[in-house]
């Protein structure tokens, strides 16, 4: 079968759920500070690895359709709720940092027995760049979407309203899928109530609130701001192939903070995805798929 004909095959599945989509198992793996994280693994362990690093407030689901994809193209995939997200331990203490995320990293990709390529979106990707510019890196290849070191506070306000605009929850699914669709308006298709379950957890008032740990929020954001020029040090000893990948319409990089990274970065490659905002991978999946798919490709074996 030819390369491209593999690629157009791992793109429908990508697009839409089929039976050769693969399984998948779900462990839950202690870090050095015994707290547990949900690990999603699809494909074979002795495959080589990709690992995906989701943004903040979402889980490992955000990554699934290219995930099942990749063991047909000679994959395994990993991804995990980072801590405080989905099905991982929140801390009881609520003290939240950058550096606990980072050692999070470095823990799931040490579950493979070389090193992965790290996929890492927004929070995730910068994650992954203080890993992978640090002494030890954990990966052989970095695909970052829709970061860089630098990024545009208007984007990021807007993002961190959203997130702190709902601290009583919601009724049921159908407010919260009302409220998700005002915030991206740009989406052609909504998001149904259903597919937002895994995303909720019930109260013990019986309202639904987002399966984050609100405490997380003021603590990483901040730690963020502090990280920043560590993140551009980081970001000069790269020295592993590296994708930035895009929207056109997001806010929370620009020109000029792409252009500021390439320059720390000068063996990276960047593309930019049409139509897609911040959240690249959930508003364009094909599109994105494929150039992730392309740049695992040309890595060399």
């Amino acid at each position: 079968m030819r390369g491209d004909d593999l690629i157009t095959i791992l793109m429908r599945m990508v697009a839409v759920d089929t039976p050769f989509a693969s399984p998948s198992t779900v462990t839950r793996v202690a870090t050095a500070d015994d707290v547990m994280l949900a690990v999603e693994r699809h494909g074979d362990p002795d495959r080589p690895a990709v690992v995906f690093a989701h943004g903040f407030g979402q889980t490992r689901l955000a990554w699934r359709g290219v995930a099942q994809a990749l063991p047909a193209a000679g994959w395994q995939a990993l991804s995990y709720d980072a801590r405080g997200h989905g099905d991982s331990d929140r801390l009881a203490s609520g003290d939240y940092a950058v550096d606990q995320l980072v050692a999070d990293l470095h823990a799931v990709c040490a579950l493979v027995p070389s090193p992965p390529v790290v996929v890492g979106a927004s929070m995730g990707g910068l994650v992954g760049i203080a890993a992978a510019g640090g002494e030890a890196p954990p990966c052989r290849a970095l695909v970052l979407v829709d970061v860089t070191p630098r990024w545009e506070p208007a984007g990021v306000a807007r993002i961190l309203g959203f997130m702190r605009a709902h601290p009583d929850g919601f009724a049921d699914l159908e407010e919260a899928a009302e409220t998700v669709a005002r915030y991206l308006p740009h989406r052609t298709e909504r998001k149904s109530p259903e597919r937002l379950r895994g995303l909720l957890t019930p109260s013990s008032d019986g309202r639904l609130r987002w399966h984050w740990d609100p405490r997380m929020l003021g603590p990483i954001a901040e730690d963020a701001e502090r990280h920043q020029g560590d993140l551009f040090a980081a970001a000069r000893r790269l020295a592993i192939p590296v994708l930035l990948v895009t929207g056109a319409a997001s806010d929370v990089v620009s020109p000029a903070t792409i252009a500021e990274f390439l320059e720390l970065v000068p063996h990276a490659k960047h593309v930019e995805v049409p139509r897609a905002t911040h959240m690249v991978a959930g508003d364009e999946n094909t599109a994105f798929a494929r150039h992730v798919m392309d740049f695992l490709q040309a890595l060399p074996a």
